[in-house]
């Protein structure tokens, strides 16, 4: 083949790719590239998160009961540890001393009781005798009393039998004189007994103090004090010692920070899960138990009620999420997450939020200018809506349509009325909804290459 025959036809294909090229450049010019995408039905739920730390339900501060230097500490920080366990011991010579001393005291005392108790029962035996030494004498006497009427016994006789008669009863008042002794003895015996089993009580008090014991079962969250470092009790305002924290671990929460806009969403006995950062990928569920009424400064954390700063910051409620059951791989104070569910719809018709715009319908809009006919001289409010695509004459057109939505998700809206289940929508570019026109030509293109450094991606 000859070179000007080469020529001729490298000459007629670039004719031929020029008319083509030109052919589309024209076919397109006037057309705005959109991303699109389409109204779904499906399941949808409205989501708060807030951050915070993992916290026991209940805790407790250990401090110092008695005075004296730490001789025993049982426990170190995480120690799991069991209701009544020993956890450390403070010096306690005198205490023990007190009450080895106050026992043996009331040994003796009840020593002393047994005595007058055996007085009580030697004066009763003794009144039994006198009573019927009494009645022997008395029937002596009556007999005597007789005969000397009738002149068979002496005066003398009858003076013996009345003197033994007179002597048997002053004797057995005697016998009960002796036993009510004995028992008014034994009384203060007892009394002296029970004395002593106070004064025991309030030094095994004073002993128990010098011993600290785990109020219910839990885990050791801080022990600041050492073995040999000296504690004192805290007395008006002056604080005590903290031998240390523990806390019950069978009931655990997430407290965590909810942004003001959010916190009238959350409402007790919304499910919610929680993250914690220590635990990638692990999911805890729960339920709200606590939701604030007090606002917290999100730079101090101070309630604003406590506050003096007069100036505007943002601020947060607390939300104590209940987790369920007893996990045993949390520890106090790890930090995490809870995303509380708010509202969950089934079935529902949804659209992305980017889609989402406010838009000043014109004259392409004659509802709304029918609408707003009255408003003459006032300008048109932004109404909340989506472009949706229609076919005209086989090319694609935006239609605003205003719309009502509901719910709220991560990243899809509730749509309850305006458009209707497989429409196609405008998602954006953003700078491209923003400007977009009610009935503009457009072009989806839902695979855009990525905008390289100073382009626009208009």
């Amino acid at each position: 083949m000859s070179l000007k025959k080469i020529l001729i036809i490298a000459g007629v294909v670039i004719v031929a790719v020029a008319i083509v090229a030109f052919t589309i450049i024209r076919a397109q010019s006037g057309y705005t590239k959109v991303v699109t995408g389409k109204v779904v039905r499906q399941d949808l739920s409205s989501v708060v998160s807030g951050t915070g730390q993992i916290k026991p339900k209940t805790y407790v501060n250990i401090g110092a009961t008695a005075f004296g230097r730490i001789t025993h500490l049982n426990v170190v920080e995480g120690d799991r540890v069991k209701k009544g366990q020993v956890l450390a011991t403070i010096e306690n010579v005198q205490a023990t001393s007190g009450v080895e001393a106050q026992k043996a005291s009331i040994a003796s005392s009840k020593t002393d009781v047994n005595s007058y108790v055996a007085a009580e029962k030697t004066a009763a035996a003794n009144i039994e005798r006198g009573k019927a030494d009494l009645e022997q004498k008395k029937l002596d006497y009556e007999r005597a009393q007789g005969l000397y009427k009738e002149q068979l016994i002496s005066k003398q006789d009858y003076d013996a039998k009345k003197a033994a008669y007179d002597t048997a009863i002053a004797t057995l008042a005697q016998y009960h004189a002796a036993e009510a002794q004995a028992r008014a003895q034994t009384e203060s015996a007892r009394g002296h007994v029970d004395a002593a089993q106070a004064n025991l009580r309030s030094n095994i008090d004073s002993l128990n103090k010098t011993i600290s014991i785990a109020p219910f079962d839990g885990i050791v969250t801080n022990v600041p004090m050492r073995e040999g470092e000296t504690v004192v009790v805290g007395i008006q305002n002056a604080e005590g010692s903290t031998l240390m924290t523990e806390a019950d671990m069978s009931v655990v929460t997430a407290e965590v920070k909810v942004d003001e806009t959010d916190i009238v969403n959350v409402k007790i006995g919304q499910a919610a899960d929680v993250t914690v950062d220590a635990l990638p990928g692990k999911i805890f569920k729960g339920r709200v138990t606590l939701v604030g009424d007090q606002a917290l400064l999100r730079s101090t954390g101070i309630a604003t009620s406590q506050s003096t700063s007069g100036t505007e910051e943002a601020k947060d409620f607390k939300v104590v999420v209940t987790l369920d059951g007893s996990p045993t791989d949390l520890r106090p104070g790890l930090s995490t997450t809870a995303k509380i569910t708010t509202a969950h719809k089934d079935g529902v018709l949804v659209l992305p939020i980017q889609a989402l715009t406010m838009y000043v319908p014109g004259s392409e809009d004659k509802a709304h200018v029918e609408k707003t006919a009255a408003a003459a001289g006032k300008p048109a409010p932004p109404v909340q809506g989506v472009f949706v695509l229609n076919k005209d004459h086989g090319k694609l057109k935006t239609k605003f349509v205003p719309v009502t939505t509901g719910i709220t998700g991560a990243t899809d809206i509730e749509v309850t009325s305006g458009v209707k289940e497989g429409d196609e929508i405008v998602l954006g570019p953003y700078k491209t909804l923003r400007v977009l026109k009610s009935g503009a030509l457009v072009k989806p293109d839902n695979n855009p290459k990525p905008a390289k450094e100073g382009e626009s991606t208009s």
